[in-house]
């Protein structure tokens, strides 16, 4: 006789474009539901794998020194692991004794790991219990517009994500790309033509550095 293996139905994991999946937590700023979480606003939210470790503690307090720079950018921060909320709250309060650094934004309790599953950040190759260091992009009309992830040796670029962040927004101002390394006050790419007169045009316009027909940027 063989015996029938059940197996846990697949969770597929959020794409860039997909609406970020709602959810109702605990946090250390009491309880929240993404679908009425930052009104108006964009959601940086990351994941980190454990409370009172060295590399996370690093990271939590790179996100509270440059609140301010979120908050200039109409964004909210998000952080999650898979502690207790009771964890959280010794973790917060052990940084701002240690360093003074406050860790004022929420942190997502997700003892039962029902979010980290729906946002695929459990990763069974590099942990089954800890969260990997994911990043999500959310803007205010709650569809995830970037994903990062990190193993969990790895901390992220605080530079990184705030430049991410502010590339979306002046994208979406402007509806322009980005070229490499793009940061603010940097030229931007506009949208190539897409007929034979927007192609004259483009030919004849001096407002633009073009590089090629297809490839012109212009300050904003």
């Amino acid at each position: 006789m063989y015996e029938t293996l059940v197996q846990e139905p697949l969770v597929s994991m959020p794409r860039i474009g997909d609406q970020a999946p709602d959810f109702e937590a605990l946090t250390t700023k009491g309880k929240i539901k993404m679908s009425d979480f930052a009104k108006g606003k964009w959601t940086v939210m990351f994941s980190h794998p454990a409370d009172f470790t060295p590399v996370c503690t690093t990271e939590m307090s790179g996100f509270a020194i440059r609140k301010n720079e979120f908050d200039a950018l109409n964004t909210e921060l998000l952080g999650l692991s898979i502690d207790s909320v009771h964890a959280h709250l010794g973790w917060v309060q052990n940084v701002r004794e240690s360093t003074g650094v406050y860790f004022d934004f929420p942190i997502i309790a997700d003892i039962d790991m029902k979010v980290s599953k729906r946002y695929g950040m459990l990763q069974p190759n590099e942990s089954e219990t800890s969260a990997v260091r994911a990043v999500f992009f959310i803007d205010p009309t709650k569809k995830i517009r970037l994903i990062m992830y990190y193993p969990l040796n790895v901390g992220r670029n605080m530079d990184e994500i705030l430049r991410a962040l502010d590339a979306l927004q002046t994208s979406d101002k402007y509806k322009v790309a980005m070229p490499l390394d793009w940061k603010r006050g940097d030229k931007v790419i506009v949208p190539p033509p897409k007929t034979l007169d927007e192609l004259n045009a483009r030919i004849a316009d001096d407002t633009l550095e073009k590089v090629e027909w297809y490839l012109a940027k212009k300050e904003i």
